[in-house]
């Protein structure tokens, strides 16, 4: 830690150090908190296994900030980029290591559950509110920072040439479970590329993880002032936002089920909000996306775990096993819950328009 607090002061701020910890619980990057004595900020080291090409994440929060500011008092704080004291966007070190700083949004909170119905409209109007800010950018002008991440066929096709090379002599039954669940879902894999394909589905700009705590809700409050972990953000489809967003929100981990009264503060809240965009195929293909999301990271934590957990940071052998099976349990209770979850589509609609 000390050398890391060292590196800090040499790197981006000439003001001492007076702290540098931990922040928060990704599974990727590493990120620390660093308080000097006039400022804080965060500074994070990019996985570049995870990230192959990280000045393109760079270049994509300058061009994230570089258009939010100029919307008229916009209703989401997006953290800045803080650029290194030789003014460019990031560092690397003699280990090849890739830094960067970013503005630190202070007396926020988030939060790791959703305590109170307010949390939840606020969450659905935030991710809706960004979408929008993004909607007139020129996405074209933004690098795709993780080819193939949310395109369930390609992590399937990794899946089947990984299986075949690592698969345990020793098969456990919580192996059987997920191969027999994947073999299952086969089916259902290519549905929204297929309609992006098709044209039904259109690209816009999309955070890529808008799970529940990379939401900063005001201190002591129920609303919504920031949208974090902006390095997943590039061109693909709202829907994967949103059904990322109600997995995160909506996963109940005692029972691995789905909340359909969360869904519904939540979906309310987002279609209300991008309603002038949504078109028919938009409602169509909302289920497609709320059920395939959590299979897609099922399988995502289960490749990784036959590849010796490569990926996912864990604790224990089996984590990234576990978290498979837990995921794909609640995509199962999602597909028991396809005509209620279908029906509350169709009413927030109806009301939506009328």
């Amino acid at each position: 830690m000390q050398s890391f607090a060292i590196f800090a002061s040499q790197q981006f701020t000439q003001a001492a150090v007076d702290s540098l910890t931990p922040l928060g619980n990704g599974l990727i990057n590493d990120t620390f908190l660093i308080k000097t004595t006039d400022k804080a900020f965060v500074l994070q080291r990019i996985n570049t296994q995870v990230f192959p090409e990280p000045s393109h994440i760079m270049e994509n929060l300058r061009l994230l900030n570089k258009h939010i500011s100029t919307k008229s008092s916009p209703r989401l704080i997006i953290p800045k980029i803080l650029k290194t004291l030789d003014q460019q966007l990031y560092f690397i070190d003699k280990h090849n290591y890739f830094w960067r700083a970013i503005e630190f949004i202070a007396d926020t909170e988030s939060k790791e559950q959703i305590n109170h119905q307010k949390q939840a409209e606020q969450i659905g109007f935030a991710l809706a509110y960004f979408h929008s800010l993004l909607s007139d950018v020129d996405i074209t002008s933004f690098h795709d920072t993780l080819p193939g991440f949310h395109i369930t066929p390609c992590y399937f096709k990794h899946y089947q040439s990984v299986d075949k090379l690592e698969e345990k002599q020793n098969s456990s039954s919580k192996i059987n479970q997920c191969k027999e669940y994947i073999e299952a879902f086969i089916p259902k894999i290519d549905a929204l590329e297929k309609a992006k394909q098709q044209g039904l589905l259109i690209e816009r700009i999309t955070h890529g993880d808008p799970k529940l705590n990379n939401f900063l809700f005001r201190k002591g409050s129920h609303k919504i002032i920031s949208l974090i972990d902006l390095d997943t953000v590039k061109p693909g489809l709202v829907h994967y936002d949103i059904a990322d967003c109600l997995r995160s929100c909506c996963h109940q981990e005692t029972s691995n089920t789905f909340d359909l009264k969360l869904c519904k503060l939540i979906l309310n809240s987002y279609l209300k909000e991008m309603a002038e965009v949504f078109t028919e195929h938009d409602y169509e293909f909302l289920f497609p996306a709320i059920e395939l999301i959590p299979f897609e990271l099922g399988l995502r934590f289960y490749t990784d775990y036959l590849q010796g957990n490569q990926y996912f940071k864990v604790d224990s052998a089996e984590q990234n096993l576990d978290r498979a099976l837990a995921q794909f349990q609640l995509c199962e209770n999602i597909g028991k819950q396809e005509n209620k979850i279908r029906q509350l589509i169709i009413e927030i609609k109806h009301n939506i328009k009328y």
